[in-house]
């Protein structure tokens, strides 16, 4: 009999679909890394079982524990999965620009959800960092994941994302393009591409009110570049020790209005139902298709599942209100 011994046991593994409509005339092969094939639907889970397994050996989590976590939602759910197994107890910590669909389902999953202003700086009480480390500073027996800087997170990629995409193009990739929020995806793989090849070049996908592509560009932290954005999980106000800026070659801006209608469209012209940072993944790669070549192999990592936008990007009447549709 082929089974699995509990639903931790399905992360990874996830396939290469090759995109035929979205990428317009760019030249090279486009392959989509399709993470939304995880239990939890997102590549998150890979790292929330890493963190999880590294805490419990070190003795940072204790049976019987409570994990806490500030998350844009799919870490929320990697964790979900990963405490529901392991018999931990979760508190999750959002802040309001999420969507409701992410909210529910962490509930859904027996998280504990609380729900922060995204209005208002990192150091703020009300942020939903400092939200998180205070409630991990209440609770007894309790462990705060930070998954910004926690160094499983781009661990996790390492040891299996990047060798899933290097199995699969048999070494032929030439550049590895995501977006960027913690930084372990692209840190992770970046690290791991490049030690094979270092001809590999890494892209990160950023968003406009992100600090990630001037930081990277100038080494200047620029708090002017800070402002309320509505594209989800990608884009911060902060600098996470989880994004090594030496591994990463490029970063590409774009906009939330684009980054809703391309997320449609891989939905409509692909029939990849995918979430809102794969839409900007495949736009920015669009803006920079004049640096690719026929020759060139690209590997497009697709985040999270569509389910969890159904209330925004693919709601008409939200994409209207937001400007995003005539």
């Amino acid at each position: 009999m082929k089974y699995y011994s509990n639903i931790l046991e399905t992360i990874g593994n996830t396939p290469l679909v090759k995109l035929n409509h979205v990428i317009g005339d760019i030249k090279a092969t486009v392959l989509a890394k399709i993470e939304t094939t995880n239990p939890g639907n997102s590549v998150k889970d890979r790292m929330a079982l890493q963190m999880v397994e590294d805490a419990e050996k070190d003795g940072r989590l204790m049976p019987g524990g409570t994990i806490i976590e500030g998350t844009s939602g799919n870490t929320g759910m990697g964790l979900a999965l990963v405490a529901i197994i392991k018999g931990y107890r979760l508190i999750c910590v959002l802040s309001d620009k999420q969507s409701k669909e992410k909210m529910d389902i962490l509930r859904a999953v027996g998280a504990e959800v609380h729900v922060c202003p995204t209005n208002v700086a990192p150091d703020d009480p009300r942020s939903y960092y400092s939200v998180s480390k205070r409630l991990a500073s209440e609770t007894p027996n309790s462990w705060y994941v930070n998954q910004y800087d926690n160094p499983s997170n781009a661990k996790a990629h390492y040891l299996s994302t990047a060798p899933e995409i290097w199995e699969q193009t048999e070494g032929k990739i030439t550049h590895f393009v995501v977006g960027v929020g913690t930084g372990g995806t692209i840190s992770g793989v970046g690290k791991y591409l490049k030690e094979k090849n270092p001809n590999i070049k890494t892209w990160g996908i950023d968003t406009y009110g992100s600090v990630f592509k001037k930081y990277h560009e100038t080494g200047i932290f620029d708090e002017n570049e800070i402002y309320p954005y509505i594209t989800e999980g990608i884009g911060e106000d902060i600098l996470p020790k989880n994004v090594d800026f030496s591994l990463i070659d490029k970063f590409e801006k774009v906009t939330d209005k684009d980054a809703a209608l391309w997320q449609r469209k891989i939905a409509k012209e692909e029939g990849i139902f995918v979430g809102n940072s794969a839409g900007s993944a495949i736009k920015g790669l669009l803006q920079l298709k004049d640096e690719l070549t026929e020759d060139d192999v690209v590997v497009v990592l697709f985040h999270d599942h569509g389910s969890r936008y159904i209330g925004k990007m693919f709601n008409d009447d939200w994409m209207r209100e937001n400007g995003f549709l005539e």
